[in-house]
């Protein structure tokens, strides 16, 4: 479906959704473009109407880069584009086309924003920390819950044993 009209059947659906999601990453479709797969109904949307209202998040990386180095299951942001940014902010360039700002980090595919469908069939992570916690669980590792009597610290939820992978984790929870 294209804005609530059928357009036709693939054979490989999950295949369709990784390469249109890949190519929203890249930028060649514009970022406020939502893509939605339900699994359930055997749907696939894309709604690129306006009016929808949407929220950016971070995206997490769903296979391994080889080009980039980053692995499954890690943010796309990584310290290096952290630091050009910290960089750009202490000493702006003097051409602006060199600027990597808001609009570089979507165009890296490091920041994706979603509206409402699309967050119905996303699996956010609150925070970084909760992401490798996650990775570590997965790998195999036992991880200890946190017993300090500190009042004042942040609790976490359990990680849900069902979960099969994070797509997108929240930018500020």
């Amino acid at each position: 479906f294209v804005n609530s009209v059928w357009c036709g059947v693939h054979s490989d659906p999950k295949h369709l959704v990784s390469q249109v999601l890949d190519t929203r990453r890249k930028s060649y479709l514009q970022y406020e473009v939502s893509l939605v797969r339900d699994i359930r109904d055997r749907e696939f949307k894309v709604f690129s109407d306006a009016g929808r209202v949407m929220r950016p998040v971070f995206t997490v990386q769903q296979e391994d880069d080889h080009e980039s180095g980053i692995a499954k299951g890690a943010l796309v942001l990584t310290k290096d584009l952290v630091n050009k940014l910290a960089k750009e902010q202490a000493e702006p360039p003097e051409d602006p086309s060199m600027k990597i700002g808001w609009e570089g980090l979507i165009r890296a595919g490091t920041i994706e924003y979603l509206d409402a469908e699309e967050e119905e069939t996303a699996m956010i992570c609150m925070t970084p920390e909760d992401l490798d916690l996650y990775r570590m669980q997965k790998a195999g590792y036992v991880v200890d819950d946190d017993k300090t009597d500190d009042p004042n610290r942040r609790l976490k939820t359990k990680t849900n044993p069902t979960t099969h992978m994070y797509t997108q984790g929240e930018i500020h929870p």
